[in-house]
């Protein structure tokens, strides 16, 4: 075990990962109970398995693959139990933002919830939480190329739902 990575070091990070993992979930669930459901699976997969983790990787990296494994996992539980969910709430209002920034942020919402699962994950891990693309492409388990294909569709395909085509950011 490296000197400057105590357990307790290791725990302080996770803390502070917390909020990126919540909004990871957010992205991957479109539901905030069941993120918050999935970032407390992971965490507690992430602390008693803390001994997995290689210390020489990237934490944020590991606890997102942790988040995206424990949502897969919920899925196929849901799919066994043969259950029905339903969809997320509209118009979560958190925060005291004013009512243009609120519209905005629910069609972005909005539009990342319309895109296919993979180019989801895959505009959330890099656009949203900045992970490099090899690390997020370690997370998805695909190859990088596979990971900028379904990143650029997921681009396009935001920009089409927002109606932002051809202006500049």
């Amino acid at each position: 075990m490296n000197t400057s990575e105590t357990p307790q070091n290791v725990h302080e990070q996770i803390v502070t990962l917390l909020p990126r993992l919540r909004r990871f979930a957010r992205n991957l669930t479109r539901n905030p109970h069941d993120a918050d459901d999935v970032v407390q699976i992971a965490l507690e997969r992430a602390l008693t398995r803390l001994d997995q983790w290689h210390r020489d990787a990237r934490l944020d990296s590991w606890m997102f693959k942790i988040v995206r494994n424990a949502w897969i996992d919920e899925l196929r539980s849901r799919t066994r139990r043969d259950k029905v969910f339903l969809a997320a709430e509209a118009g979560d209002n958190i925060g005291t933002d004013s009512m243009a920034r609120e519209a905005d942020l629910l069609s972005v919402q909005s539009a990342m919830a319309r895109l296919p699962e993979d180019q989801r994950e895959a505009v959330s891990l890099v656009l949203i939480e900045g992970l490099p693309y090899r690390e997020a492409a370690e997370v998805l388990d695909v190859p990088i190329g596979t990971l900028t294909s379904r990143l650029a569709r997921g681009r396009e395909a935001l920009q089409a739902l927002l109606g932002t085509e051809g202006e500049t950011p």
